[in-house]
This record gives C-alpha cells, structure tokens and sequence, in this order.
C-alpha cells in the first residue's frame, strides 16, 4: 500500500504526509447528496415526511444548524468535488447541457470541469482508497474528459446529466455504466438503481482488495420530474390537504423544539396565496404534487436504509463516516403552484424525458422553513442544507444527538476527507498547477469540539446573487439588489436588514467581497446577464441555419 502511495505522489509531482496509518484505522467516507431537497424535508429538522434511517443516523450522530451548499446543483456539485469555488472549477454558473454546449469560453463559466482541480476522487485514489459512484454528475456532458472515471472514480453508475425521468430516461439523459451507455431494465426506478449498483460495487471493490473506500452517492431524488412510486404516493396523498402556511408552521413548531431554531427568530413569511382562496380542484392537485415529492424522499430514506444493511452485512458500517446534505434549498421552478396533472403524477410513463410535474415556489417556501427564498438564491432558503454526520467509531457517544453549531460549507469536504483518509492536496495534478483549496476540516467538529473552524470570511456568488459571511455578519444581494446585512446570531431568517444601521460595516464587507469574485473570476457588473448570453447564443445559432 505504502509504495503504491509513493508511486501516485511521484507520478503527481505532490509530496506526501508521513503514511503510517493502516487500512483498518482509515474510515471507509460515504457522501450521500439529494437534489433540490429543502432545509426542513427530512424528520430530524423538522419534517412529517419520514425518514427514520435519518432519523437514526442523527441520533446517533451529528446534525450542522449552520452548513452551506451553493444554492444550485451543479456549481455545488463542482465545490463539494474539488474543493474550490465553482467558478475556479470551470462552473460559475451551469454546465453544458445535452440540448447545448456551453455557449461561454470565459473558463469560470465555461460549463464543466477544468483541468486545473482535482476531484475528492482523485486525492482518495491517491491515498488508496476505491473511490466508487453512483448517481448524478452535472459536472461535464459533452467533454468526456470531465466524466466520472476519467477524473478518479474506479467504477460509476448513473447519469452524466443534470436530471433524468425516474422510470424510463431516454437516450440523450440516459444511464451511464463506467463509460458506457446502458438500457434501463423492466421495472427500474433511478433512486432504488443507484443504491443497487453502490452496494454492489463496495462488495466487489472490498472483494478485489481489502482497503478502505470512498462512495459518492449523488440521488437524483427529489429534483424534478416528480416521480414516486405508486405505494409512496399513496403513503402522504391526503397529508398535505390544510396548505403550505399550516405546513410551514407545524415544521417550524417542531424545529423550535429539538433546539434547531431560535424562538425569537421571526420566521420569512409564506409567498404562497391563501389557501382557502384557491379551488377545492386546486387544492386536490397541489396536495398530490407534494404528497410526489415527500414520496421521493420518503424512497431515498429507505434507500439510505437498505446501504446501512450492506454495510452491516459487510462488517463495515461501524467504521464508515456517512455524510448527508442536499445540494441546494428546494426548487421553485414550475410557477408558484407549480405543474402536473393527476395523470403525469400517477403514471411517470405517461411523460418522457424531463417533463412532468413540478412542486413550484410555494410548497418550495414551506419546503425551506423558516428561511427566505429557494433554489438560485444566497440568502438562507437558497444554500441552508441539513447536514447529518454519523460515524461510530469516531463520535463519542455522550454527543450523539447533537447539534454542531459552527458554520461550514462545502469546500470543507475536501481538507476533511483528506484528514480522514491520511491522504495530502497535490500543488499540481497532470502537469498543472492546482489552486489551494478553500475549506477547513470538519473532523474537530465530529471528535472533540463546535469551536468555530472559519476564522476568514467565505463567500459566495450564483447567478448574480452574492454572500459573504463573516462570524454572526452576513451580507447578501439578491439578483437586482441592493446589498442587505443581517446579524445571523440574532436573525438567521433574514427579516431585520440592518444595512442602513450599519453602513461602515456594510460597505468594508462589500468592498472584500468584490476583491473575492475579481481574484476568483466572478463576473459581478451590473452588465453582467448570464441568460442574456445565453439568448444571443441561441439566436446565433438559429440565425447560422
């Protein structure tokens, strides 16, 4: 083991930490990452959906108050893979879609994974690890270069695309298999087939050499189209029939008292209408296209259920550290009552491709409990995940159950899995140079201490929308602006903006932050319009044929 290390370190040009940890010692890492699943969508923060597997995972775990993704699915794809920024990854806003090549050749919006990053995948396999996947990419389509293996996992299952019909995929948003693409049999459903494949490859991976391994479990679930199985859609069809309102307040009646919420933070009122105001027809439909949604992460839980038994079964789940986050706040996209009729909700055959139905923004605001906005977005609604950590052998049992209360974010990933992995960050990879990665590790947290890891500011920045945070401060900027500042100790709901009271102070943070995006290459002016390139792009191309 220890020569096969050395040998990747000289072949990398990277020089290695002392290695003297054994294989048994070394965790096995589990990063489990839904699609456009809120903050409040799961039991232990809150949730009627059940999730006992969570539910279990936390109590005898951990659970963040305070981590961040970056609100939306592939530039936190490219921050949770490398380290980095989306923007230093080649992905400052979107990749490249089947319908599209990216129509930007500026690299920090080029629309899929560069050349000067290394992946979670790549920095394991070099501290010698199997490092298997399944699930959704969104990191690269058109270039296979970007692709799974080609960029460090040894096996890979999924979809190299950004979503996927549930029961059918078609060809061009179709399965993958290693490289290549594969029918979807009689019976299929995508949540259960990613499980099936992860579970075999950590038994195969384990039977060809006996060390640990990192699985990257990328559920496509509860993105849209929303397909449940029949007997999950059944389980909550009638659950959802008082509104978004009487939803949102139970769940946040729930987060107030395990401890998750302050009950002196003023929740963010609900955009949705009134729901007496709406049809008894409207009201029929609205509760069965959220009853598909909690169905889809109902599936994930026991999907999450059926890995724990496959570990146990394989004497590995006590030295496994699991992760569980989701990649972005719930997704309003579809309108405010969002889109499907009884029939695309019932039968997923009776729509292909991506069409079909869609939850929309005001069971999205209830989905997000207690934050402002959604999916796209910086403020919390938008890039506040749960985040659940369970590791039995490295979680002292008299913290099980806790909250971990220091902020984190996603490029903390990489410095942790490192540490846990004895592993080390290359200063170059394929002959390039490689940025310094921008997290802290998060193992103090899970062994010992909540003492704060980010001294330093961190920011953020998609599609406009702009953050940065610093300790308690945070400063924000939604698409048109103006900038607003919160004190996220005394109002993490973002109600009271106290950019007036504390002009000096805003405008210092606005000045760092535009020293940020100009060092990351954030395109931040006001003349900046990414689908107005994107519209120019496509009457180019119409105007060619």
């Amino acid at each position: 083991m220890k020569t096969l290390l050395i040998s990747c370190a000289i072949a990398l040009g990277v020089s290695l930490p002392n290695v003297s940890i054994s294989a048994a010692e070394r965790p096995n890492i589990v990063i489990v990452m839904v699609d456009d699943m809120g903050f409040s969508d799961i039991g232990c923060y809150g949730s009627e959906i059940e999730t006992p597997n969570l539910d279990r995972l936390a109590a005898k775990g951990l659970r963040f108050k305070q981590f961040y993704n970056t609100g939306r699915c592939c530039p936190t794809r490219a921050s949770l893979m490398t380290g980095l920024h989306p923007h230093q990854a080649g992905i400052g806003h979107m990749t490249e879609t089947p319908e599209l090549p990216s129509p930007l050749e500026d690299e920090p919006y080029q629309g899929y994974l560069n050349q000067q990053c290394v992946t979670l995948a790549q920095v394991l396999k070099q501290a010698g690890y199997h490092t298997l996947m399944t699930g959704k990419w969104h990191l690269s389509y058109h270039r296979k270069e970007g692709w799974p293996l080609q960029r460090g996992f040894d096996k890979y299952f999924g979809i190299i695309s950004g979503a996927s019909h549930y029961v059918k995929p078609d060809a061009r948003r179709g399965l993958t298999l290693m490289n290549e693409p594969v029918e979807a049999p009689e019976g299929f459903y995508v949540t259960d087939a990613f499980t099936d494949y992860a579970c075999q490859f950590v038994e195969s991976s384990l039977e060809e050499e006996s060390k640990p391994f990192f699985l990257y479990l990328a559920y496509n679930a509860p993105h849209w189209p929303l397909q449940a199985k029949p007997k999950d859609l059944r389980k909550y069809e009638g659950k959802y029939t008082k509104g978004w309102e009487a939803l949102s307040n139970s769940r946040l009646a729930k987060q107030r008292e395990m401890g998750l919420i302050d009950k002196d933070w003023q929740p963010a009122a609900h955009e949705g209408p009134e729901w007496e105001g709406l049809s008894e027809e409207q009201r029929t439909i609205l509760d069965l296209r959220m009853a598909a949604y909690a169905g889809c992460i109902d599936s994930v839980d026991q999907n999450i259920g059926k890995l724990i038994a496959k570990l146990k079964d394989l004497g590995q789940y006590e030295n496994t550290v699991f992760f569980f986050l989701s990649d972005n706040g719930a997704c309003a996209e579809g309108g405010i009552l969002g889109s499907g009729n009884e029939e695309s909700i019932r039968n997923a055959l009776s729509t292909t491709g991506t069409a079909g139905p869609r939850c929309g923004r005001a069971w999205a605001n209830a989905s997000n409990t207690p934050f402002r906005l959604y999916k796209h977005f910086v403020h919390e609604g938008g890039m506040a995940t749960p985040l659940v950590v369970h590791w039995p052998r490295g979680i002292a049992e008299e913290r099980h159950g806790s909250w971990i209360n220091s902020m984190g974010y996603l490029p903390d990933f990489m410095p942790t899995c490192i540490e846990l992995a004895g592993g080390t960050y290359p200063t170059e990879f394929a002959g390039k140079p490689i940025p310094p990665h921008s997290g802290k590790s998060l193992v103090s947290l899970l062994r010992e201490s909540d003492l704060p890891i980010h001294e330093d500011p961190v920011y953020w920045e998609h599609e406009g929308n702009r953050a940065m945070r610093e300790g308690d401060w945070k400063l924000v900027w939604s698409r048109e602006g103006p900038w607003e500042l919160y004190n996220l100790r005394e109002d993490r709901t973002e109600m009271n903006n106290l950019v007036d009271r504390q002009p000096r102070r805003a405008a210092d943070m606005k000045r760092r932050w535009e020293g940020w995006a100009r060092r990351t290459g954030v395109q931040f002016q006001s003349s900046f319009n990414y689908y107005r390139m994107i519209g120019d792009f496509k009457k180019s191309q119409n105007s060619a044929k």
